[in-house]
């Protein structure tokens, strides 16, 4: 099965390009972008040979995975198309459910799941799939022409195989037993990322992402733990903020707004190391 947009992605204007194997659908999205290309172009493939993540950290993605990044030229502020990393995580989690039999999938019992949704989103990057990270979301900017600038949706998903010896919990949709392609995957989220699209509506639909998110959220009224530039801090995550910033309340009661760290939940949470 070849790479296919949906119908209602194609309707919309959305365009395709799908590689055999590249470097980084992101470096290549942004080329296209500085190039002069007009945005709404998916840019996909089953085999990544040069990935990134947050923060610069390498993205291993063995072949049959999925590596999709969205090239979008939006109007207003940079701060504002960061948020679209939210509608990424909503657009996934979406098409994930469409694709997986029920069943297939069991909700973690651990500090991360509240046993609400088979696919959970981690602020503020990652999918999780019975509690192990699943799929991870980056965004890259590049200024253009005119002051305007472009934004890859970057989005990789462990479809076939999953990174191993990581220092946290990482999974497959192989090893969690879906019969799931990555062909079928991205038709699945190129339609579910019209609809949350349509709900972001170019930010002004920011609180119903925010609200949709927080259903899903992973470790919402648990402990967590955030790295902040080599620090710790730890608290009951309580919500995100009109920002989507991360909230927590720590142990002496005060309020804690993050705008970027690393979290983790569970048994790595309570340690007072």
């Amino acid at each position: 099965m070849a790479f296919r947009l949906a119908p209602t992605a194609a309707s919309e204007g959305f365009r395709l390009e799908a590689h055999d194997s590249v470097g980084s659908t992101n470096t290549v999205a942004l080329e296209h972008a500085r190039a002069g290309d007009p945005g709404r172009l998916w840019v996909v493939t089953k085999k990544q040979e040069s990935g990134r993540g947050r923060r610069g950290r390498a993205w291993l993605m063995p072949e049959g995975n999925l590596a999709a990044t969205l090239l979008i030229l939006p109007g207003g502020e940079l701060k504002l198309a960061a948020t679209l990393g939210f509608v990424a995580g909503l657009a996934l989690a979406d098409a994930l459910d469409a694709v997986v039999p029920k069943g297939r999938i069991a909700v973690a019992i651990d500090g991360a799941s509240q046993g609400r949704n088979r696919f959970e989103l981690k602020w503020p990057n990652d999918v999780l799939a019975s509690g192990a990270k699943l799929a991870g979301i980056l965004l890259e900017s590049a200024m253009l022409e005119g002051g305007r600038f472009a934004v890859a949706v970057g989005i990789g998903v462990n479809v076939a195989a999953y990174p191993q010896d990581l220092p946290y919990p990482a999974t497959s949709l192989q090893a969690l037993g879906a019969d799931c392609d990555a062909e079928t995957l991205f038709l699945a989220l190129s339609d579910a990322w019209s609809e949350n699209a349509r709900l972001w509506d170019d930010g002004r639909g920011l609180n119903a992402i925010r609200q949709r998110w927080l259903a899903r959220a992973a470790g919402l009224g648990g402990e967590v733990a955030v790295r902040i530039d080599g620090n710790v801090v730890r608290g009951v995550f309580e919500t995100i903020d009109e920002d989507c910033r991360f909230v927590i309340r720590d142990d002496e009661g005060s309020v804690l707004t993050i705008a970027a760290g690393d979290v983790h939940f569970g048994a790595v949470a309570s340690a007072r190391a």
